[in-house]
């Protein structure tokens, strides 16, 4: 397995880890009586600040997956698999792990700012990845 490949898994399992933790926190709610399991509705925020916060960090990583994984599967099936790619996926991910750990963290100035950082790290690499394959 490629390294580019191995990321593309680890993207998906930290994505997986997410969903894991949104459940839990929807389980532990219905079990203490606090909410009723249809109480959870996705066209409205409910939950406290921490929990939409997870909400939206989950679904940043879903819009972003295709992306990253479209590249990497193309350069895999189409055999311009390099190096350069896996470099910069290794560099995405590491980003997309650090924009989520971010998101969770606060709303505070610094925190956003790191996390819009972490955000920019992620377009350029995946310009540079599209780049690299185009280029093999």
């Amino acid at each position: 397995m490629s390294d580019a490949l191995l990321y593309l898994l680890l993207f998906v399992a930290w994505t997986a880890l997410l969903v894991v933790a949104i459940a839990a926190m929807r389980v532990a709610a219905v079990l203490k009586g606090e909410k009723r399991s249809n109480e959870f509705p996705a066209d409205e925020p409910h939950g406290g600040p921490f929990y939409r916060r997870l909400w939206r960090a989950h679904l940043n990583c879903v819009e972003n997956l295709p992306l990253f994984a479209t590249v990497v599967l193309v350069a895999e099936v189409s055999g311009q698999h390099t190096s350069g790619l896996d470099a910069f996926a290794g560099i995405y991910l590491a980003a997309r792990v650090l924009q989520t750990s971010f998101h969770l963290i606060s709303l505070a100035p610094v925190i956003v700012n790191a996390r819009f950082t972490m955000f920019m790290v992620q377009v350029v690499a995946l310009v540079l990845m599209i780049a690299d394959v185009l280029m093999a």
